[in-house]
């Protein structure tokens, strides 16, 4: 059944998913969905042009013979026609949530109409997302990518999974220390071991990167595959993670793919593939997500609340948090330089 063009506009209110393919910059994503929306919307029946009565001038016979008379008569306003004022809908208001750069792909939530406002409302939840970054052992370039330019080849005969996974323990343990601290939160408190027991414990403002869990997913050298769990990153940074893991392990890698799988509650499942970006399908999908974005954002105000609550943090912990820079892994580049010399 055709639908009634303000109607629909009505309901372009909230945040749905996307899939961003690798290459494609995001704005060119979000210019895309908001053309074929506009495009959708001028598509459907439109409201009636409005009725003005006129009094026009005729000629009718009469005793005297033909004398000139005034008719009210109704018609539409010119100027409303579309060839005159163009398409009804030139501007939609389409925001975007975490931004993904061009090299990598995978969840992209957008918010349109009204839904802007709850992308802020969804970023200061700070919320986890889920990468599977792809890695290859062998050789390191000037910006951590594969197709980056080479500045060393290396070895990676000695690497095994078990000594990747030792690298990914440090990693993940170092990051979680980094995580308490962030979270400004008593460690000695009873509120504290409740939280870490429910695993709610999070920074509620902005921090440094943070990685909440890493694993690895494949392992055939020189290819290597994890799954990065994460707060307040960037895909660079996700890149130059698995550089400083094959330093670590005194060899070099470089990131050949990043993809997130997961932003808060939107997962693959919810992403959008580019074939489905129009209107019917934007509908469903803002449909279809709306309670699950009102309870999470519920879920993290009491969170929030509660954490503030419990904000009992030592002036040690506060003065410690200040005075310590928080480092992406345990150990730094320039450790790994030195280990490989003296091997």
């Amino acid at each position: 059944m055709p639908q009634f063009a303000p109607a629909a506009y009505r309901t372009l209110h909230g945040l749905f998913a996307v899939y961003k393919p690798p290459g494609v910059h995001w704005k060119l994503v979000r210019d895309g969905i908001e053309t074929n929306l506009l495009k959708d919307l001028n598509s459907l029946e439109q409201p009636a042009p409005r009725q003005q009565v006129r009094f026009l001038p005729g000629i009718s016979k009469g005793s005297n013979g033909k004398e000139l008379t005034i008719t009210a008569t109704i018609l539409p306003v010119l100027a409303d026609h579309k060839l005159a004022k163009g398409p009804n809908y030139c501007h939609l208001k389409v925001g975007a949530g975490h931004v993904l750069d061009v090299r990598s792909s995978g969840v992209f939530v957008l918010g349109v109409g009204h839904g802007t406002k709850l992308l802020t409302d969804m970023r200061e939840a700070h919320l986890t997302k889920e990468y599977t970054v792809h890695g290859l052992f062998g050789k390191a370039t000037d910006d951590f990518s594969d197709t980056g330019k080479v500045i060393e080849k290396t070895t990676h005969d000695h690497i095994t999974r078990d000594k990747l996974e030792r690298i990914l323990a440090v990693i993940q343990g170092s990051n979680h220390r980094a995580l308490i601290m962030h979270s400004r939160i008593d460690l000695k408190s009873q509120e504290a071991y409740e939280l870490a027991v429910e695993g709610l414990i999070r920074p509620m403002e902005k921090s440094p990167p943070i990685i909440t869990k890493i694993r690895c997913l494949h392992f055939t050298p020189p290819e290597f595959t994890l799954e990065i769990q994460c707060l307040h990153e960037t895909q660079q940074y996700l890149r130059k993670i698995i550089h400083e893991i094959g330093l670590e392990l005194k060899s070099s890698a470089v990131c050949t793919r990043v993809r997130r799988t997961r932003d808060g509650i939107f997962t693959l499942s919810d992403a959008l593939l580019r074939t489905h970006w129009d209107l019917q399908s934007i509908q469903d999908a803002i449909k279809h997500c709306m309670p699950k974005v009102e309870a999470e954002l519920q879920k993290a105000l009491a969170l929030k609340d509660r954490m503030l609550g419990y904000d009992g943090g030592s002036t040690e912990q506060a003065e410690q948090l200040e005075s310590v820079e928080h480092t992406e892994i345990i150990t730094t580049g320039a450790r790994s330089d030195q280990n490989r010399e003296a091997t």
